[in-house]
């Protein structure tokens, strides 16, 4: 453990166990789990202690491998443990026997080509589940998932699983499929289906050197050239996967992170490397399935947790951080000094905590002042009766706040009215509002300037403009029980604004240059976050895990220890390309194009 002054320093989280058997050892003797690398660090040195400054995604996958190598650690969160991906309990909506309605930042989804996500999970001890946690995702039905459209456009669902003959895997086989699949929806010409795919396809075929030396520095929508073709083409292929996924605006979104997203989710689609179904959710609110499960094991396993504390500072001694500076709800200070340090906290505040002392050690680090980040909230509807917006995740691509929905009772192993809330409530619609800076269609402004009762307003207008917009009363009146918006989000009255705590990290262009490293110049002083440089290059809950891994690793090296590293897996690469790949990067190398990439 730290040393710390002074010595009071309360644990305020409050973690429930109702999800779990017991203790975690009787859990762990009901699933016959093997909970991964545990005991001493071989060959560490005595400098065991560490102090994980941040309780997110990041900070927990950090904490959970680093205690399995019998490492001495303590996390320190100021909100609430399991940062964004965390339930957001609904104070005062629970009947007798019921818990209170379940809101949270925003839903969670699983894409077949998370890894290391699945990987903590399979190692999580959950009741009557062979493989822990892990057994809590549960398959939507992605030919269910639907495109939704507004002002009398046709509907269509999401991509199914494409089929991929022999053949399929050359660029000439890939662009007919893509093609076949794009206009099945009938959203765009034929035209431009057919130069979309093709831009895909000198992507997929782009050696890493030409990614990051040439797409890393060009926007998206300049390279799928959307100026030049239809509205529908900017709607549907432009904008659609970067607004609704990932939250970035394709005028500044760098190709080289949506390049990359647009091949995970096709070789997905495709069943290429996939650890398991293309898109999962879980089976219940996320804290009650996932997070107090972890929270519980990682107690087991001598974590501890210290909740309500906000660091403030971080102070050098001798070339290193000696100590961080931490403050609690009531006010108390604690110097907090640990061997190693994991800074896991988000972007934005973890680049308040570089001051001078910091920034002569690692002067790279300055560059985190530049990197960008957006606004990507939830807003839940609990409704009185069921709505049929399909058995998976619903994109509403006309809606001006780039919205996303999936309705969660169908997915979850309680029954949700005899669990939550005060029984007349069957089902959440979860609603993820990924642009919050554009006009809506009843007051004229953008979200950020509504209040809250003007967003819930707002979004079930552009929801209704979608879900009925052929005569169907999927949402009618009446069927709204209540509503809960992400209270990340605060209104001023006084400036008439919103403000965000969590904001979401957006890859813009450039932006890989500015990322650090797990590991810094510092030499006890190592990064957790959906911004620290990662294979998946994506603000998400896989990124903060990878990235989590990743300086448990870097401590295993400053530490000389001979222990298991923490296992780290790449996006999946067509053994088909690799020589196309091997031939862009001496192309790229004498200046000349992508094969594909033609004339434009």
């Amino acid at each position: 453990m730290e040393n710390e002054r002074p010595t009071a320093n309360h644990d305020t989280s409050g973690v429930s166990r109702r999800t779990l058997l017991g203790a975690t050892g009787l859990a762990v003797a009901a699933t016959g789990l093997s909970l991964g690398p545990s005991g001493p660090a071989l060959g560490a040195s005595a400098k065991r202690r560490v102090a994980v400054l941040g309780g997110g995604m990041a900070g927990l996958a950090a904490a959970h491998e680093l205690a399995e190598r019998g490492f001495s650690v303590t996390v320190y969160e100021r909100k609430e443990l399991g940062g964004k991906a965390r339930s957001i309990p609904v104070d005062g909506t629970a009947g007798p026997g019921h818990r209170d309605l379940p809101g949270e930042h925003g839903f969670r989804f699983f894409p077949g080509f998370y890894h290391h996500v699945p990987d903590s999970m399979s190692r999580i001890p959950f009741a009557g589940n062979a493989n822990g946690v892990k057994d809590n995702l549960v398959n939507t039905i992605l030919s269910d998932s639907w495109f939704y459209r507004a002002n009398g456009r046709a509907d269509g669902t999401l991509f199914g699983a494409i089929p991929h003959p022999a053949g399929a895997f050359t660029p000439g086989g890939l662009q007919r499929i893509l093609v076949q699949e794009i206009l099945k929806h009938k959203m765009v010409r034929p035209l431009e289906a057919a130069f979309f795919v093709t831009k895909l396809v000198a992507f997929f075929t782009s050696s890493d050197e030409r990614r990051l030396g040439q797409w890393e520095k060009v926007p998206w929508w300049d390279f799928v050239q959307a100026d030049r073709f239809s509205t529908e083409y900017q709607t549907v292929l432009a904008r659609g996967l970067t607004k609704s996924l990932v939250a970035a605006k394709a005028e500044t979104a760098s190709t080289r992170t949506i390049g990359n997203m647009a091949e995970a989710f096709i070789y997905n689609i495709m069943g290429r490397g996939n650890d398991g179904a293309l898109d999962r959710v879980l089976n219940g609110p996320t804290t009650e399935v996932w997070i107090d499960p972890w929270v519980t094991y990682l107690r087991s396993i001598g974590v501890q947790f210290r909740v309500g504390q906000s660091v403030e500072a971080l102070e050098t001694s001798g070339g290193s951080i000696s100590s961080a500076r931490v403050r609690d709800t009531a006010g108390n200070v604690t110097n907090v000094e640990a061997d190693w340090f994991v800074c896991a906290m988000p972007a934005e505040k973890a680049r308040e905590l570089w001051s001078n002392d910091v920034l002569s050690l690692d002067p790279s680090l300055e560059g985190m002042n530049e990197l960008v980040v957006d606004w990507m909230n939830g807003i839940q509807f609990f409704l009185r009766d069921s709505a049929d917006i399909g058995s998976g995740h619903a994109t509403f691509i006309d809606s001006p706040w780039a919205l996303t929905g999936l309705t969660q009772a169908q997915f979850w192993r309680e029954d949700f009215a005899k669990t939550y809330g005060d029984g007349t409530a069957v089902d959440c619609l979860s609603v993820d509002v990924s642009n919050w800076d554009t006009p809506g269609i009843l007051y004229g402004k953008p979200a950020n300037r509504c209040t809250a009762e003007e967003v819930k307003n707002e979004v079930w207008a552009q929801i209704k403009a979608h879900v009925e917009d052929n005569g169907e009363n999927v949402l009618p009146d009446g069927i709204l029980h209540s509503w809960f918006l992400d209270p990340a989000i605060k209104w001023n009255p006084a400036t008439g604004t919103n403000s965000n705590d969590e904001p979401l990290l957006i890859n813009t262009v450039g932006s890989w240059d500015l990322r650090p490293e797990a590991r810094t110049a510092i030499p006890n002083l190592f990064l957790a976050g959906d911004y620290v440089k990662t294979d998946i290059d994506l603000a998400t809950m896989e990124g903060a895990n990878e990235s989590g891994r990743a300086a448990t690793n870097a401590i295993l090296d400053a530490a000389d220890s001979n222990a298991e590293r923490a296992t780290m897996y790449k996006l999946y690469d067509p053994p088909e390309f690799k020589a196309l790949k091997k031939i862009d990067a001496q192309r790229y190398k004498r200046g000349l194009r992508n094969l594909f990439q033609g004339g434009a």
